[in-house]
């Protein structure tokens, strides 16, 4: 999994006006939590930019006065009018605590359902996930090639060794539907079918008889 280094000063001001000051020097605040005690720091608004602007789940090394913490992302704050980073949460990994993040949904395969004329339609793009942080990883896996048309992927249906799974296990996280071709093409081929049947009835009511004066 790939690791982004952050280089970054501990805080001793706070307040509107040490902030103010902080962000005028284009340094963004930040707080690392979950370690054994809260750490209050700013870094270079450039530095965050490989880590924030990223859908890509990434290990945050902070380095500190001559610490390291390594981290990952929990929670972000943006200014309302340029959309400027203010304020980003850290959470510190620490070996033998676990800890909740967001992992990444990597579909592999072809779907029976795709292969059929189908289109697969993505409903989650991650996983809430409860686990050590030896365990993290990049992504998470999901083969879809038995996904036939119609058919969901649900959470429930995910199977992943060292994860507890946190979002509700009925929700689909994939599903194939049919495209608008397909529905055409059934569309076209359902009233065919169905008149042979009323010609044959037809038929008989055209040959009947007809009556005496």
């Amino acid at each position: 999994m790939k690791t982004i280094t952050i280089e970054g000063q501990l805080r001793t001001g706070f307040g509107k006006t040490a902030t103010r000051q902080l962000r005028s020097q284009e340094l963004v605040p930040g707080v690392i939590y979950g370690g054994a005690q809260e750490i209050s720091f700013a870094a270079p608004a450039a530095a965050f930019k490989n880590l924030v602007y990223t859908p890509s789940f990434q290990i945050a090394e902070v380095k500190l006065e001559g610490k390291t913490y390594r981290t990952i992302m929990k929670d972000l704050q943006f200014d309302k009018i340029d959309d400027k980073l203010t304020h980003i949460d850290l959470l510190e990994l620490v070996e033998d605590k676990k800890l909740v993040a967001d992992i990444p949904v990597k579909f592999t395969g072809v779907s029976k359902g795709v292969k059929d004329g189908g289109k697969l339609v993505t409903k989650i793009k991650s996983l809430k996930v409860k686990t050590y942080p030896k365990y993290l990883k990049a992504q998470i896996e999901v083969p879809i090639d038995n996904l036939e048309l119609n058919g969901n992927i649900r959470v429930e249906d995910v199977k992943e060794e060292h994860y507890e799974i946190l979002n509700s296990p009925r929700i689909p996280i994939a599903s194939v539907v049919l495209t608008r071709q397909l529905k055409q093409e059934e569309a076209t081929t359902a009233p065919a079918a169905g008149a042979a049947p009323a010609a044959a009835a037809a038929a008989p009511a055209a040959a009947a008889p007809a009556k005496k004066k």
